[in-house]
């Protein structure tokens, strides 16, 4: 029973990208982006603010290294991710999101000083063939003569973002809870996601969008991060860490069963040689303790 926690953690970040397709014609992402942080602020702040107030001094001085952390995690990648809804599939979206463990373990060699296992650059390799022969269409040449569509390439863009942030995480480990760096960092999210919010033809979110932001501020933001640490505490970070790499295919069968997005042959080898790569870009993280085997929960796009 134990292993529904990080099971379920992974079914609601796989339907992120579903619910990031669904905003792009219900709400703004402006708009999405700000609310989402908004709402789960609302849910978190009578639990997470006491604590706050109590380690003041002890959170102080980390205010700018946790407000760029939130940039990059929570403003940057994930608005990256609704506007990406906007250009490209919900498919797509999942299986340029799972090349963040990959990416995560070359980001770590400039800024932690880890090395790179032989066993790990062929996951690369075989992980970013998979990615061209995905977003080609079976064709493995696609990028020599056309470009990538914006919303794949805001995806891209966002993955190599999570895995920096992911990375930064490990350099800067901070003598704080779990709930409080999620609490102040997304109270961050909100401040710096005003601006852009304020950008919008429509503050206020639509009917439509009313279910859409309650999944994204409870469900990805609030409850799959406390069953994600809960799972973390129960049956490690390496075993929960495995878990993860069913989230793109949960979401590429959401995608067709809710949107009915068509799955083709090059869906389905592309992605299995991306989950391959990252499969095996892990092999040396579950043998070396300060690996980047699961990073702090934070909500995938």
């Amino acid at each position: 029973m134990v292993y529904l926690l990080p099971l379920f953690t992974v079914m609601i970040w796989g339907g992120n990208s579903i619910i990031n397709k669904m905003a792009a014609t219900a709400i703004e992402p402006s708009a999405m982006s700000f609310y989402r942080w908004f709402f789960a602020m609302l849910i978190m702040t009578p639990f997470c603010l006491p604590t706050v107030i109590r380690q003041w001094s002890i959170i102080k001085p980390y205010l700018s290294k946790l407000a760029f952390l939130s940039l990059l995690g929570m403003v940057l990648n994930q608005s990256l991710g609704y506007y990406a809804g906007l250009t490209t599939t919900a498919s797509n979206m999942s299986l340029i999101i799972s090349l963040v463990p990959l990416l995560s373990v070359f980001i770590s060699v400039p800024l932690l000083g880890k090395s790179i296992s032989m066993i790990s650059v062929v996951g690369g390799v075989i992980s970013l063939a998979g990615l061209t022969f995905m977003l080609g269409h079976g064709d493995i040449g696609f990028f020599l003569h056309q470009d990538i569509t914006q919303g794949d390439g805001l995806m891209v863009l966002a993955a190599i973002i999570y895995a920096t942030y992911c990375v930064l995480l490990k350099r800067w480990k901070m003598p704080l809870g779990n709930w409080t760096l999620i609490y102040c960092q997304g109270v961050f999210a909100v401040l710096m996601l005003a601006p852009l919010w304020m950008t919008s033809e429509q503050l206020l979110p639509t009917q439509e969008s009313l279910p859409l932001i309650a999944y994204a501020a409870i469900l990805a933001s609030v409850l799959a991060p406390w069953m994600w640490v809960k799972a973390i505490d129960t049956i490690g970070a390496e075993s929960s860490a495995m878990f993860m790499n069913l989230m793109p295919v949960i979401s590429v069968a959401l995608a067709t069963w809710l949107l009915n997005e068509s799955v083709h042959s090059y869906h389905l080898i592309g992605g299995l040689m991306v989950i391959t790569g990252v499969i095996l870009s892990q092999i040396k993280k579950r043998s070396t303790p300060n690996a980047l085997a699961a990073p702090l929960p934070k909500p995938h796009v």
